[in-house]
């Protein structure tokens, strides 16, 4: 069978989808924006669809950007998912921030995230002490974290990679594409599993004090 996976993000300062076709990229784009998610979001599925020559009754599966990052962006975008899956009927699929940035690296790796404000979102993959996704600071950061041949990657990645002596490297994939491979990857693995799966916004920080003018999108289940 023949996979065709719609993938999209705005869980920071953009809104990027992705369409991955039998494992091949056929489509992406990636728009900085600090804000207007919410009204760009469903155009930008819509062009990125026509791109790769497909619609949204083609799709196998959507896959989403669950965080962790912007609190309203990780909402917009697991909320249409979920929405888009439902009306589809077919499975939505979460894929971490962190997740994503490592993906296709080698060896011991530690995704590294900008979280402002001195601090940081990281998960080590594949490394020697067990390092969940976490939010720390640089000031504080987990023991074990350093080891021989360790890589970081991430948008915090050079920071880090600097103060623990490790190397520093590029993600192998755009945020969307890795999204929509790490997907696809599950989706062929266990796709009663992905069938059941309902993504869920992952948040490692509080709120800010200040809550939001407009109530964030609710989350739909079936």
């Amino acid at each position: 069978m023949t996979a065709t996976l719609l993938a999209l993000d705005t869980s920071g300062p953009h809104c990027a989808a992705a369409v991955l076709i039998a494992g091949e990229l056929r489509a992406s784009r990636f728009e900085e924006m600090a804000k207007g998610q919410a009204e760009r979001l469903f155009p930008l599925l819509e062009e990125v669809l026509a791109d790769a020559g497909v619609g949204f009754a083609d799709l196998s599966a959507i896959s989403v950007g669950t965080g962790p990052g912007n609190f309203t962006g990780i909402r917009i975008a697991v909320s249409s998912a979920r929405g888009l899956a439902l009306s589809l009927g077919c499975p939505a699929i979460g894929v971490s921030s962190l997740e994503a940035a490592a993906y296709g690296a080698d060896g011991p790796t530690v995704a590294a995230l900008d979280a402002k404000r001195g601090n940081l979102y990281l998960q080590g993959f594949s490394t020697k002490a067990p390092q969940p996704a976490q939010l720390t600071t640089f000031d504080a950061l987990p023991e074990g974290l350093a080891q021989p041949g360790l890589t970081c990657i991430g948008s915090a990645a050079e920071a880090l990679a600097a103060q623990i002596g490790a190397a520093l490297a590029a993600p192998a994939y755009t945020q969307a594409e890795a999204i929509a491979r790490i997907a696809a990857a599950r989706l062929a693995s266990d796709p009663e599993a992905c069938a059941r799966s309902r993504p869920a916004p992952l948040y490692l920080r509080a709120a800010d004090a200040a809550p939001a003018k407009d109530a964030p999108p609710a989350l739909l289940d079936p």
